[in-house]
């Protein structure tokens, strides 16, 4: 008798790796740690979230994805997206230097060396210059505006040559990964602590890359698995260490501003590096967010597709917000002594909450230009959110 074999279903298709919504929430708390950082100045928000250590690993570990492609290929993508943003920031911002009277021309390293200078508003490779005092101190924005608007760009200038040194910090990774990862941490020690000085920005942009170098190389280590193959107990206790020693070491290196690890090259480095870790260490790879967090998904969609735009532009609109609240003084209702007082008393806590708005009109009127430089359809609002019964991927 013969019997009628059951038929084999075929195989089911991989899927498709898409975003992993953990590390969008990640980079969602770091862009918010990071203005309120820039805002308030409070020293313990560094301890709280390194976020830039924490912004340099997820940019690692999206890049060592990308590196399954030709190297070359990616390097010029990575590049591409990055540089109409920030051409975009340079117009407004040298734009806005130029008409309170800025000469680059008097820079103390010399005329013809000051206007050189300016290429790196087009391509990040050094230290953009900027006056330290531009405009006058009666004006819309404190005279000291294009300090704080152009010093953010120090992370572009390191984003960059992470980017270029990416398939090399791959390759080495994969030969020998233990040093690879720990090489920056020991070149902090070395150019971080005074042990050897680098003099002028060529000396801040070799720390920024030791600094971070190895959070880089963590989010590297994550996409290869490689911190998936150390005990969980193992990895967040020699963390802990780490990071106790970087606080042991900021303890007795204190800058003008007490704990800010900004100020304190190697804390900085190791502290990160050990929360990096553990945060990596736990990340459960969420294909959407859970529970509750999903009712914050279009806001982490919409700051993970326009990262570079409130990165670039959210100083300038932080000290945007003072002239806009300043009007508040003149309304009726705001003469009297008590009225004005209340206003002084809560007057940062109403620029958190206005810079949001702003930055979401920055988000439109500017944010298309990534989706450009990444050569999709431009969008104003891209949240993730149904058009047409479908969900818009990010």
């Amino acid at each position: 008798m013969h019997v009628k074999q059951p038929e084999t279903e075929p195989a089911a298709k991989p899927k498709k790796p898409g975003r992993d919504r953990y590390l969008d929430l990640l980079r969602s708390i770091a862009l918010v740690r990071v203005v309120a950082y820039h805002l308030f100045g409070w020293a313990w928000l560094t301890v709280l979230f390194p976020s830039m250590g924490v912004m340099f690993a997820l940019a690692g570990s999206l890049m060592a994805r990308s590196l399954s492609r030709p190297a070359w290929g990616v390097i010029r993508g990575r590049i591409r997206r990055l540089l109409p943003p920030l051409w975009a920031f340079s117009v407004v911002a040298l734009a806005l230097m130029f008409a309170g009277g800025w000469d680059p021309g008097k820079s103390s390293d010399g005329p013809t060396w000051g206007w050189v200078e300016l290429i790196n508003y087009v391509i990040p490779i050094g230290a953009p210059p900027f006056p330290w005092s531009v405009g006058s101190k009666s004006g819309l924005l404190e005279d000291t505006w294009a300090v704080q608007a152009a010093g953010v760009l120090w992370y572009l200038r390191a984003y960059l040559w992470f980017v270029v040194a990416s398939p090399l910090l791959l390759w080495a990774f994969r030969r020998v990964p233990w040093v690879t990862l720990l090489a920056p941490l020991a070149l902090t020690a070395v150019v971080g602590t005074g042990l050897v000085t680098i003099p002028g920005e060529t000396g801040n942009a070799v720390t920024d890359f030791a600094v971070y170098g190895s959070c880089w190389v963590l989010g590297i280590a994550h996409h290869e698995g490689f911190l998936a193959k150390i005990p969980r107990y193992m990895a967040v206790s020699c963390s802990a260490l780490i990071m106790a020693f970087g606080l042991w070491w900021a303890s007795g290196h204190l800058g003008p501003d007490g704990w800010d690890l900004n100020d304190i090259p190697l804390a900085q480095a190791t502290w990160s590096f050990g929360f990096v870790v553990i945060l990596l260490q736990y990340s459960p790879s969420w294909q959407e967010l859970p529970g509750r967090l999903a009712r914050w998904d279009k806001l982490v969609t919409l700051s993970n597709n326009r990262a570079v735009t409130i990165y670039l532009w959210h100083n300038l609109l932080i000290m945007a917000t003072v002239p806009l609240l300043d009007l508040l003084y003149d309304l009726p209702f705001m003469q009297s002594e008590s009225a004005a007082a209340a206003l002084d008393t809560t007057y940062m806590i109403w620029m958190f909450v206005l810079v949001w708005p702003l930055i979401g009109l920055a988000v439109v009127a500017l944010g298309w230009i990534e989706d450009i430089a990444a050569k999709r359809s431009p969008r104003l609002w891209p949240n993730g959110a149904k058009r047409g019964g479908s969900r818009r991927k990010a």
